[in-house]
């Protein structure tokens, strides 16, 4: 699995029961904590091989470090958090590569295994499944307000234990069920995200958009015009490939195309599977919830948002 179908990850069979997953991520920082940006940056690369059904088992670092304005400190305490939630996933960080930039970047490059298969994918959804969403969107929103210095310690704090949260405990879970499709929501918001999974399965789904978990916060801070110019360029991109019900109101809709970082996984489920799945999750501390549903063919795939 390469490029093809806009998967999360690379996969190469290496003989019948083991194939790598690699991929890699970094980000521009996201939060005024290095410890924390260091965090979320590992979690966000990590998530694309929970995304494919795997394992991470190793790791590297990808640094570019403006060492002239920035004190080395700063460095050293975004490494850190890093390193913590690479031995979180469970996996080992076994080198690097820096780069003197003038822009600060942190991310990694991971590698995972799966048996070939089990790998999970962003098609494969079955007319009747059910949509789950493990994590609350409007991260984007509310890292604008942080940005925008309007946000609250209160919804800081919930901002980066959301982003800093590892998908490893939701892709445990979700591997004891028949999974159809998976992906994890990043930049291209909930709805990119699925209608690229429609896409690829060749199905409409149907988003039920009072159904979808939102960051407390996200809704009042849209209103106050915190809204990325990213969730702009996605709803533009999408197009008339996304019929959104007319009774939706524009901050909903705004928040469907919230870009995220480091984002919960979306995956398609039985029926008669879905409710039990999700009670697990809940218990396990992950705030998973039931968003949709998978409808009848479609040639081209599309989305539907109520």
């Amino acid at each position: 699995m390469g490029l093809e179908n806009s998967d999360d990850a690379g996969v190469f069979r290496l003989n019948d029961t083991t194939a790598l997953i690699q991929t890699l991520d970094f980000l521009t920082p996201v939060t005024d904590s290095p410890y924390e940006f260091g965090q979320i940056a590992a979690a966000n690369s990590l998530s694309d091989v929970y995304a494919m059904g795997g394992t991470p088992i190793t790791a590297m670092n990808i640094v570019c470090f403006p060492e002239k304005e920035l004190d080395e400190s700063i460095l050293q305490e975004t490494l850190q958090g890093g390193i913590d939630k690479i031995q979180e996933a469970g996996a080992t960080l076994v080198g690097g590569h820096s780069v003197d930039d003038p822009e600060f970047k942190y991310g990694l490059s991971v590698t995972g295994i799966v048996h070939p298969q089990k790998v999970l994918a962003n098609k494969g959804a079955k007319t009747g499944e059910v949509l789950i969403l493990t994590k609350p969107v409007g991260v984007g929103i509310l890292a604008t307000a942080v940005k925008a210095k309007l946000a609250t310690a209160p919804h800081i704090k919930l901002l980066v234990d959301t982003m800093a949260q590892l998908n490893k405990t939701a892709c445990e879970i979700l591997l004891d069920y028949p999974i159809g499709a998976c992906t994890d929501i990043t930049g291209f918001g909930l709805a990119g995200h699925l209608l690229e999974v429609a896409r690829g399965s060749k199905k409409t789904l149907r988003l039920f958009s009072e159904k979808v978990p939102i960051l407390g916060g996200a809704r009042e801070y849209a209103m106050m015009g915190m809204v990325p110019a990213g969730a702009y360029r996605n709803k533009s991109f999408c197009g008339q490939n996304i019929d959104i019900d007319t009774k939706i109101d524009v901050i909903t809709q705004d928040l469907m195309f919230d870009p995220q970082t480091s984002g919960g996984l979306f995956f398609s489920i039985p029926a008669n599977d879905a409710a039990a799945c999700v009670d697990r999750m809940n218990q396990e501390g992950v705030p998973a919830a039931i968003v949709g549903e998978v409808g009848e063919d479609h040639i081209c795939g599309g989305l539907i948002v109520t």
